[in-house]
């Protein structure tokens, strides 16, 4: 289920909270005065509905296929922009690749270690953790990835 309810409905844990509608990104970039331009309007609507955490240069290649000429720069500050309106999350693997996730809910990873797919998922009852660290830290959000193999994987 792909909806956007910002997050703050009583049927949150049913839902899926993910980068809004092309048309809405579109009304809320110009309302801040952020330039939006065709090709900004192509990567929204990749994004809408993606869930397969794509790297930058991913999105760049799927884009230049629909639009010769864009560039990666373009890319790189849209996605920028995104995540700095909470639109995207921003994942940095352990592989050394960026990843961008457009379900913006509270959730986590599975990642798998053969093909490098990464999966979301939801963990009940994270609020129960203990977390030993510095004396007065204040967790505000966890960022579980599991590693294992995929079942793809598995079968190959």
């Amino acid at each position: 289920m792909l909806v956007r309810s910002d997050c703050k409905s009583a049927l949150r844990a049913a839902t899926i909270c993910v980068v809004r509608t092309p048309v809405e990104l579109t009304s809320d970039f110009r309302s801040r005065g952020l330039k939006v331009t065709p090709q900004r309007q192509l990567l929204f609507r990749l994004l809408h509905g993606n869930m397969t955490h794509p790297t930058a240069e991913g999105l760049f290649a799927q884009a230049s296929e629909l639009m010769p000429g864009i560039s990666l720069r373009t890319v790189y500050q849209t996605l920028n922009d995104l995540a700095a309106l909470g639109e995207l999350q921003v994942l940095h693997t352990s592989s050394g690749s960026t990843r961008f996730d457009p379900n913006v809910d509270d959730h986590h990873h599975a990642r798998c270690r053969c093909c490098g797919e990464l999966h979301d998922v939801y963990v009940d009852r994270v609020e129960d953790l203990a977390m030993r660290g510095p004396a007065g830290f204040v967790a505000e959000r966890a960022n579980i990835v599991f590693d294992g193999v995929c079942a793809d994987c598995q079968v190959g």
